[in-house]
């Protein structure tokens, strides 16, 4: 059984499955206890932190206990509709992704391209990329005069590669990752595409956005990664990160307030361990304190006047993890096995725990928007 430990400070939302309702409520935790807090005025979550004042509202609205965060977190894993679970605590936003935001670790992006999805080329390739760009990539800023340097050493060397151009370049990578609603929470399995056979996790921070580009939170988020997909062609992104259950965010979504805010997002400290069924265990970590973008720079990329979210959006800050380390085969790095649990942490945002199974074998996503719109209405939340 899987536990769920979270900080005993900080204003923490979310979503949970009500049986009863067939359908979710906002969700608040108290002193280990979750308080269903939904009402007209926040019927979403988009509504909750569209408002001006969400943390006062969080503290100001009584809610009603729905039981202990500790048990609803152990029903949560393999639950169906029939049993109280937590759900990725976003809704009707946008769920965008920001790709190769940490320069020390792009050569993983080369490499893939490089060797075409084939995961038997990557160990040589990768050690003749690192005789050639050595650590140039090191507290590289992206955009700046001396990634221009760096970027024209690496075209006269012959390395050059559309994942350097969005790395250090002007331009961030912003991609859709999902479809509102369709983000899995803690205990939900995650989705692999059949057709992949050398993929990954990617321990992420997701920033909470409101429409106006306001950033009101962060969370925790798994950017489920087919290497071998995106590496036979960049135009397979939408095939290596869009399919069912690829998308982990949560637990919860911590609100921006005098004990968290964008700086703790800057320092923050990810930690990935992978624990397979044949006794194999992966440790990783990823530190935001060497993105190579800020992440408010990334806010303002994804929107502005050129781009708006009318829902708000959760925005994937990228990651510094790309594993290596061999599981099965000398020389061909880490996949994932069906079964894996994957657990990412921060100790600012909790722990965010999945199972790893085929996008095939996990649930259907059936619940999208018009049905949760279907469901409030019944509800006379609307």
């Amino acid at each position: 059984m899987r536990s769920l430990s979270m900080p005993d400070r900080g204003v923490f939302v979310g979503r949970v499955w009500l049986p009863d309702a067939q359908g979710p409520a906002i969700v608040t935790l108290r002193d280990g206890k979750l308080f269903d807090i939904t009402s007209k005025d926040v019927a979403t979550m988009r509504d909750l932190l569209e408002r001006d004042d969400a943390v006062a509202h969080v503290h100001a609205t009584a809610g009603q206990s729905i039981g202990a965060l500790e048990e609803i977190a152990a029903r949560s894993f393999h639950a169906g509709a029939d049993a109280v679970h937590l759900l990725a605590p976003c809704d009707l936003q946008a769920v965008k992704a920001c790709g190769v935001t940490f320069a020390s670790s792009m050569i993983e992006r080369v490499i893939e391209e490089r060797a075409a999805g084939d995961p038997t080329k990557a160990d040589a390739i990768r050690r003749r990329c690192m005789e050639i760009i050595g650590d140039s990539l090191k507290n590289l800023e992206a955009g700046s005069e001396r990634a221009r340097e760096v970027k024209k050493a690496l075209i006269d060397e012959g390395v050059w590669s559309q994942y350097l151009e969005v790395g250090i370049g002007p331009d961030a990578e912003v991609f859709t990752k999902c479809q509102p609603m369709a983000s899995v929470g803690w205990g939900a399995a995650v989705g692999l595409h059949p057709v992949s056979a050398w993929n990954n996790p990617e321990p992420e921070i997701v920033l909470a956005v409101d429409s106006k580009g306001a950033v009101k939170g962060a969370t925790l988020g798994n950017d489920v990664n087919l290497r071998d997909v995106e590496g036979r062609s960049a135009l397979l992104l939408g095939k290596a990160k869009d399919n069912n259950a690829s998308s982990a965010i949560g637990p919860f979504i911590r609100l921006f307030d005098e004990t968290y805010d964008m700086d703790d997002v800057r320092n923050a400290e990810l930690d990935l361990m992978v624990e397979g069924d044949d006794g194999f265990v992966l440790k990783g970590s990823s530190s935001m304190k060497e993105i190579s973008r800020d992440p408010l720079d990334l806010v303002g990329q994804a929107c502005g006047a050129h781009h708006q979210y009318p829902d708000g959006f959760m925005l994937f800050l990228g990651t510094l993890f790309a594993p290596t380390q061999d599981r099965d085969i000398e020389g061909e790095g880490f996949t994932h096995k069906l079964g894996d649990i994957v657990d990412i942490s921060a100790s600012g945002l909790g722990s965010l725990t999945n199972i790893v199974k085929l996008s095939t074998e996990c649930p259907p996503w059936t619940f999208g928007a018009r049905a949760l719109m279907q469901n409030l209405a019944r509800r006379n939340l609307l």
